[in-house]
């Protein structure tokens, strides 16, 4: 294969994986803390219009990006509200989440539709960027590409290794007890909610800001469902992530090269395999229930009231 080539492909996985990358590091925190978000996919796609609606007319690609994070938010507190204060059912809120985020994002974007803004621009370190092969490799990619790996790590180490984490921890296996001891199981889980889905809208811009610059309806593609997978195929470990989110991604990189590559499958059944992947995985995954429950949080989606 022509070395060039495979710098593309594997350059264009980064691409593709850190969308997931982001929105599964937000639910992975949500979740530790024993709040299930499925409204990930209607946050997303808040987040793609949000970030690119502001992007195109304000013409700061920042700005874009924290008006995506700020969307994110906002779509989170709205579930925290129902589900932490008001104590409904987490599943079912969730999925009502996503059905408003795809008619909410559709109803915002009728007018963005066919538009475009220029891509994220990536970053030139100099020396780095100009090396064979590593160069593009590894140092020309946008920021966001380093934010998302940079947050993985920060994120392992906050859960694993400071009294914040260990606060959240406790309060996902054991909110009651954690009450009891003095932790605020509510402030704690509003905070994890609102971290993960300001993840989560910054995870659907670099969806209408970097991968394919332009809006357009329902340009998720599931993606939300893949990041919520992808938490489960970690085992609720950080480290995980990132190699479920670059498997997706590398797998999703393949079908559009697929036919360059001489591969004589149907597009259809291409387009089928990085969904079919994360299938695979999560019931190879799941066939050890002692894999599962060695790292989920006991109160997983439980709701607690202070007695």
């Amino acid at each position: 294969m022509n070395p060039d080539y495979l710098i593309a492909i594997l350059a264009s996985t980064a691409g593709a994986a850190t969308p997931l990358v982001l929105a599964s590091t937000g639910e992975l925190v949500a979740e530790r803390s024993g709040v299930l978000n499925l409204g990930l996919e209607g946050i997303m796609l808040v987040g793609a219009v949000a970030g690119f609606a502001v992007t195109l007319h304000g013409g700061s690609p920042l700005l874009g990006l924290l008006a995506a994070m700020a969307a994110g938010m906002a779509m989170a507190l709205v579930f925290a509200v129902l589900v932490l204060t008001l104590q409904t059912n987490q599943v079912a809120t969730g999925l009502a989440l996503t059905l408003f985020g795809l008619g909410l994002s559709a109803f915002l974007g009728r007018d963005l539709v066919g538009q475009t803004v220029a891509p994220l621009p990536h970053l030139s370190i100099p020396l780095l960027s100009n090396l064979p092969f590593v160069g593009p490799l590894l140092f020309r990619f946008d920021a966001l590409v380093y934010v998302s790996l940079a947050l993985v790590a920060l994120v392992g180490w906050v859960l694993a290794r400071t009294r914040l984490g260990l606060a959240i921890r406790a309060v996902g296996e054991a909110p009651h007890s954690a009450h009891a001891i003095g932790m605020p199981v509510l402030k704690l889980r509003y905070a994890t909610v609102l971290f993960g889905g300001a993840l989560a809208g910054l995870g659907g811009a670099y969806l209408s800001l970097a991968l394919t610059p332009m809006w357009v309806e329902g340009m998720t593609a599931g993606r939300g469902w893949i990041a919520l997978a992808q938490v489960v195929f970690a085992t609720w470990k950080p480290r995980g992530l990132l190699l479920g989110a670059y498997l997706f991604g590398g797998v999703t990189v393949l079908q559009f090269h697929g036919q360059g590559l001489g591969l004589a499958i149907p597009s259809e059944f291409l387009s089928m395999l990085p969904y079919l992947a994360t299938i695979v995985v999560l019931v190879v995954i799941c066939r050890n229930p002692q894999t599962i429950l060695l790292n989920k949080p006991m109160s997983l989606g439980q709701n607690f009231k202070a007695d």
